[in-house]
């Protein structure tokens, strides 16, 4: 058969529906992640606000456009937080959840609800062998700490943590095709060996992989002198921390139930900085939370200012159904709207002095693609990079680049070597 997986959401769906690709491709079907006519669709959906969780719903009418006799099958956090929405939808012959992905192919002739219990363990059944310049490597899945507005624990279950034997053999055989790795999680913060936070031990074991390493969002309890030592030892590291935020109020975050103030969050970037001087450093951000006051904001505002992030990805508010901030009154949609522009205001000015520190800077820069006659690829600190096209630059390879003008969502690159 003709399928198309089609992702929505994070970095662990995407290594999810990278390794299902695989496993379907293996059995000797036609495999594509982009929309287009096919005669299965696979949709990895999110719910991690309600607008993620709507885009899901309206993906099933969007492929049934392509082919109004394909067959449709449902997996991911929204159909695990309500398999009726996607049943009662038209060409939707199977819905899964969140556990027993591996097991999708040989599912395919199943019809209807097949949701199955959480898993107690990490899910080891499929991995990827990678398949593009930059891949992603899962380490653990679900999450402990219940968030006041997250509903992910909820639909993903406890955090489980990959045996480390099995992460460095998947990442020798990423490393073959793929020049960049991304480690991701749920909670990568919370991977553990023997019920011991160990992120530390598997950065290091790491380190001796031929490829770069990145890693995804972290928690602030993870970053220790004892972690960033690992971290500065390590010769393939690329030097960005993604450290949520959600709230520069300390006030706030109490509410949110994040397990730290303002002022230790702080604490931690210096100490990031101190081991790395040019890292970047980006964040999530929540506008609008129901206990935040004119003056939570304003502290907000001030929080980021102080922090100098590279980026700052900002989202409004959400209320998920069964969540402990569920039954808290929103706060109106106009107030809200005028905090997110103020905040954008911010970002963007970060945004900016980021760049602009880095101009006329040279980088490593590894090449993933081609967009509008030009080659692009992020620096080591995530810089993205346009660069003019030239014989001796191929896709998936690295290059000394000085770093110009700033352009679009990054800068432009002159080519050293």
């Amino acid at each position: 058969m003709k399928i198309v997986i089609y992702t929505l959401g994070c970095k662990v769906n995407q290594y999810e529906s990278d390794a299902l690709q695989l496993a379907l491709e293996k059995e000797g079907h036609k495999v594509s992640q982009n929309l287009e006519s096919a005669d299965l669709y696979i949709l990895n959906t999110c719910a991690v606000t309600s607008e993620s969780e709507r885009k899901s719903r309206q993906l099933v009418a969007r492929v049934n456009k392509l082919n109004k006799d394909a067959e449709v099958v449902v997996m991911g956090c929204a159909s695990q937080n309500n398999a009726e929405q996607f049943l009662e939808k038209e060409n939707v012959k199977l819905v899964l959840g969140v556990a027993g992905k591996h097991l999708v192919p040989s599912l395919l002739k199943e019809i209807g609800n097949n949701l199955k219990p959480l898993p107690k363990e990490y899910e080891d059944e499929f991995n990827v062998e990678g398949i593009e310049v930059r891949s992603t490597l899962k380490v653990q899945d679900g999450c402990n700490n219940y968030c006041a507005y997250c509903l992910i624990p909820y639909l993903r279950g406890d955090s489980r943590s990959r045996h480390l034997s099995s992460i460095i053999k998947e990442a020798k055989t990423l490393a073959k095709n793929s020049k960049e790795i991304v480690v991701t999680g749920i909670n990568t913060s919370d991977y553990k060996i023997n019920g011991e936070l160990a992120l530390p031990r598997l950065m290091r074991a790491l380190s001796d992989i031929d490829a770069r390493i990145r890693i995804s969002s972290l928690e602030i309890n993870i970053i220790t002198k004892e972690f960033l030592e690992v971290l500065a030892k390590m010769p393939n590291f690329a030097p960005h921390f993604h450290m949520s935020l959600q709230s520069g109020s300390s006030d706030v975050l109490k509410s949110m139930n994040r397990k730290y103030t303002t002022k230790e969050y702080l604490k931690k970037l210096r100490l990031i900085r101190k081991y790395f001087k040019n890292s970047a450093i980006t964040t999530d951000l929540i506008v609008g939370f129901p206990t935040e006051t004119d003056k939570n904001f304003k502290e907000t505002l001030k929080t980021l200012k102080v922090a100098n992030f590279f980026d700052i990805h900002i989202f409004p508010y959400s209320k998920r159904i069964g969540t402990k901030a569920e039954g808290l009154k929103e706060i109106d949609s106009s107030i809200v709207k005028e905090r997110l522009k103020l905040a954008k205001e911010v970002k963007e000015k970060s945004f900016k002095k980021y760049l602009n520190k880095n101009l006329n800077t040279i980088k490593t820069v590894l090449i993933e693609n081609e967009y509008q006659g030009l080659m692009y690829g992020h620096t080591e600190n995530y810089i993205k990079v346009y660069i003019a096209p030239q014989e001796n630059i191929k896709v998936g390879g690295f290059y000394k680049v000085k770093l110009i003008s700033a352009f679009k969502d990054g800068v432009i690159g002159e080519y050293i070597s």
